[in-house]
């Protein structure tokens, strides 16, 4: 029986992460665009620096400690409810709370597929990492599993995103991917043990971009 339970766990999380989920990530870019069209990123290498950076030091990291937080304390719908609002106040531009709300709001609704009490406690509308936080909590996958699928996706959607912007082939994508695996599992195993004391960024010049994407004239991306 639990070999069965962490198997349906692993599918779940596999499901819940997966690119062909229907939250709409592909959309978004999380200031990326704007950081290709400033030079920051032109090539896979500098795609490579700046997903790992965004992971270990920005914006990333603290959706990780955020997603920790909110799977250890779903069961607490007050305690649950004050770190969603953290997560909403953390969000450094208005493109970047877009992104994350609306993110947020889509996972949710598509994961009642897998109905659980989880969703009563949990605000109307949250930030993505509370989202997922919470659900993978509910259903018992461990937080080290979840934070490193979590992660993995967003680097795959970085790097997807890149590919489209001109800075990487597919090939050299990929490449990209396996080069990120040593950094993905360190920062998950971190964050699984840490609290909302650990929270913290120092990442300005990816902030920057993400308030410079919002006045881009021609894009490819919501963020």
């Amino acid at each position: 029986m639990t070999n069965d339970r962490e198997l349906q766990a692993l599918l779940r999380l596999t499901a819940w992460l997966s690119p062909a989920f229907p939250i709409g990530s592909f959309a978004y870019s999380g200031g990326l665009e704007r950081a290709v069209s400033d030079g920051l990123v032109t090539d896979s290498s500098s795609l490579a620096a700046w997903i790992g950076t965004l992971i270990g030091h920005g914006s990333v990291w603290n959706d990780a400690v955020l997603l920790a937080e909110s799977h250890r304390y779903q069961a607490e719908p007050l305690r649950l409810a004050e770190i969603a609002a953290l997560a909403e106040a953390l969000a450094g531009s208005r493109e970047r709370h877009q992104e994350t709300m609306l993110l947020g709001e889509a996972f949710l609704a598509a994961a009642r597929a897998w109905p659980d009490e989880v969703f009563e406690r949990l605000p109307d509308k949250v930030a993505y990492p509370i989202a997922v936080g919470a659900v993978t909590g509910a259903h018992d996958i461990k937080p080290e599993k979840a934070l490193a699928i979590f992660l993995h996706a967003y680097a795959s959607q970085a790097i997807s995103a890149g590919i489209r912007l001109g800075v990487a082939g597919q090939r050299n994508g990929v490449a990209v991917l396996a080069g990120l695996e040593e950094c993905i599992a360190e920062v998950a195993r971190r964050a699984a043990a840490l609290t909302l004391d650990d929270l913290g960024s120092a990442t300005v010049q990816a902030d920057i971009a993400s308030l410079r994407h919002e006045t881009q004239t021609t894009r490819l991306f919501r963020s």
